[in-house]
């Protein structure tokens, strides 16, 4: 069930996260390589070999790593399913609303969600004050705060 732990996101001051789906040939990662399965070496007694995969369900989680500190969160990989039939896939992944968010979105609902107490109002105003994220970008010196873009308007 872990891997549904994101999904708490739809219940939180954070805009639901874009739904990006993909139908095609297999090329979308879970995460780090493509489907496959594990099947009993014919070669090695004892071993585990990997072959791609012909039908069957992933469920990934959020990806992510502390860096410097306890709090300090680094987004790795976004949330994503994937199912796999005859060399085709369906895979959907949950990404940022905001398209100039992509890291911040994911970043600063783990923040929320593991670091702050209290009402949701109050948990926002934690957020903003104790993990700011904005950003200036160069060299025209936009000054952006990643929480107007990622929050609902309600707890701006």
């Amino acid at each position: 069930m872990n891997n549904f732990s994101f999904l708490k996101i739809y219940n939180s001051p954070f805009k639901r996260p874009r739904l990006n789906i993909y139908f095609g040939k297999i090329v979308v990662g879970t995460p780090y390589f493509l489907p496959r399965r594990k099947v009993k070496s014919k070669t090695k007694k004892g071993w585990i070999e990997f072959e791609p995969k012909h039908f069957g369900f992933d469920f990934v989680d959020l990806g992510w790593k502390t860096k410097w500190s306890e709090t300090d969160y680094r987004h790795e990989w976004n949330p994503r399913w994937s199912f796999v039939f005859c060399k085709w896939q369906l895979a959907v992944i949950f990404s940022s609303p905001a398209l100039d968010s992509l890291s911040a979105y994911w970043e600063a609902w783990l923040y929320y969600r593991y670091n702050t107490v209290g009402t949701m109002e109050q948990r926002v105003a934690q957020c903003k004050n104790e993990n700011p994220m904005s950003s200036t970008s160069y060299p025209s010196l936009k000054h952006t705060n990643h929480y107007d873009e990622i929050l609902k308007k309600k707890y701006l």
